[in-house]
């Protein structure tokens, strides 16, 4: 598939077949979410790859109640690793760059998840102290991002996009 068609073609699903995703295609998805490039390569994210049913059932708690989480095969949680980059870039390294090497890992593996031929969600909305404690993570290690991932039960529509001219601006 072409990158374009690619982008094109991921949607937020949150209805997933009953289907296992091998261990074949996870290893492959996380190797493309490894791939991901990080402020200095420093790679300052953890992902957590989570099976286990009541962890799910914990992490659905933790969302808010959104009980799609607990349905999806597999659950990945990004979480940034503010001390590593702030070794090297301080303030900024805790505060931003930390963040955006676990969200670009994250948007990567969505999308590597439409190359396999499963699907995802993007989910935001949670409380990130709960889920913090859940997995035993140190104070400095920030969830920003679960990521159900699963056999898609129906696709969703594509959903309206702003005309490109809305957001960009030409200097």
């Amino acid at each position: 598939m072409e990158f374009s068609e690619l982008i094109k073609k991921r949607r937020s699903v949150r209805a997933y077949k009953d289907k296992a995703i091998s261990e074949k295609d996870l290893n492959k998805l996380l190797e493309m979410a490894n791939s991901a490039p990080s402020a200095g390569n420093l790679q300052a994210y953890n992902i957590l790859v989570v099976k286990d049913k009541e962890k799910k059932s914990l992490l659905a708690d933790a969302a808010y109640g959104q009980r799609f989480i607990e349905h999806a095969p597999i659950v990945l949680v990004f979480v940034a690793m503010s001390s590593i980059s702030s070794k090297r870039y301080g303030h900024r390294g805790r505060e931003l760059y930390a963040v955006q090497d676990a969200t670009i890992a994250a948007a990567y593996a969505q999308l590597g998840a439409i190359n396999l031929g499963f699907s995802s969600a993007w989910v935001g909305s949670f409380d990130e102290v709960k889920v913090r404690k859940m997995f035993g993570l140190a104070q400095d290690a920030k969830p920003v991002a679960i990521i159900p991932l699963g056999y898609a039960l129906k696709e969703p529509p594509k959903m309206p996009r702003r005309k490109l001219g809305e957001g960009i601006h030409y200097f």
